[in-house]
């Protein structure tokens, strides 16, 4: 007797797992529409904010770029962000630039090192100072 309401229990549990209905109608937990606001973590961010990050997180000792006033040549010249993006197709340059700042491995630039930019401030930089240095480097692009 026991074993048969285990056995029943488990077929209820199987039935309740399964991701069909009866009839073959397929279910998916994925809704159709989104509601509300979807956070992309590379906007919202303050391009004067991000000039303090760039400055604090080092940018300057490897990349040219004239709004800082950077001229290092170890990196990318990110005053050409948008011809790299576009050279990458990396898609919208703000979502390009923060993962090229994420992940410098996958946006390796032909004629630079790899591995030489940090992979880590994905955790050394909170959100807001990532978004903040996404609006430095895009303004006015």
């Amino acid at each position: 007797m026991r074993r048969l309401l285990l056995l029943a229990a488990l077929a209820l549990v199987a039935v309740g797992c399964s991701d069909s209905v009866p009839g073959g109608k397929v279910v998916s937990p994925t809704p159709k529409t989104v509601i509300g606001k979807i956070s992309l973590p590379w906007l919202g961010g303050s391009a004067s904010a991000g000039d303090v990050v760039f400055h604090s997180a080092g940018c300057t000792a490897c990349h040219t770029y004239v709004p800082a006033h950077a001229t290092g040549t170890v990196g990318p010249d990110l005053d050409k962000l948008p011809a790299l993006d576009k050279q990458q197709n990396g898609g919208p340059l703000q979502e390009f630039v923060y993962n090229s700042i994420l992940d410098p491995a996958s946006r390796t630039v032909p004629g630079y090192q790899d591995g030489i930019m940090p992979a880590t401030f994905g955790s050394t930089l909170k959100p807001k100072q990532l978004a903040d240095l996404v609006a430095f480097l895009t303004k006015g692009t």
